[in-house]
């Protein structure tokens, strides 16, 4: 890989492509844009008092830390942030507005990006344990 090549990885990140069997679990994570590393989870984690965070969306596209699991439960946490951006030109003055006020984990739009992931993944939990006793 070549100097720039390098350099632009190192700030955009590296495209990622989710493993098939994720995906044939929740195949709504297609929907999103997905890059590993760069410098958006470094500086998100600096703005929480942290080296870097797990994961990080912009509009359609999440940036997950290199050293990150690909837990669907954080995926489909970001794919929330992903409805949230698309929901409303006004999210991100929000979502700012909601940390500042309420802080970050009583954020509302954290709050519904928890619930929404959490939901999800016990759906596919019920649904495989019911074709397994079918």
């Amino acid at each position: 890989m070549g100097i720039a090549a390098t350099a632009a990885a190192a700030i955009g990140g590296r495209s990622l492509a989710l493993p098939s069997a994720l995906l044939a679990q929740y195949p709504e994570l297609a929907e999103a844009r997905w890059r590993r590393g760069g410098l958006m989870v470094r500086v998100a984690g600096w703005c929480l008092g942290q080296r870097t965070v797990a994961a990080i969306t912009l509009w359609r596209t999440v940036w997950i830390a290199p050293e990150c699991n690909l837990a669907p439960e954080l995926l489909l946490h970001e794919l929330r942030h992903v409805h949230q951006f698309e929901a409303s030109a006004t999210f991100p003055l929000s979502y700012l507005w909601e940390t500042l006020r309420r802080g970050y984990v009583r954020n509302r739009y954290e709050v519904d990006a928890r619930t929404f992931a959490s939901q999800r993944v016990r759906q596919t939990f019920a649904s495989a344990a019911s074709n397994l006793n079918g």
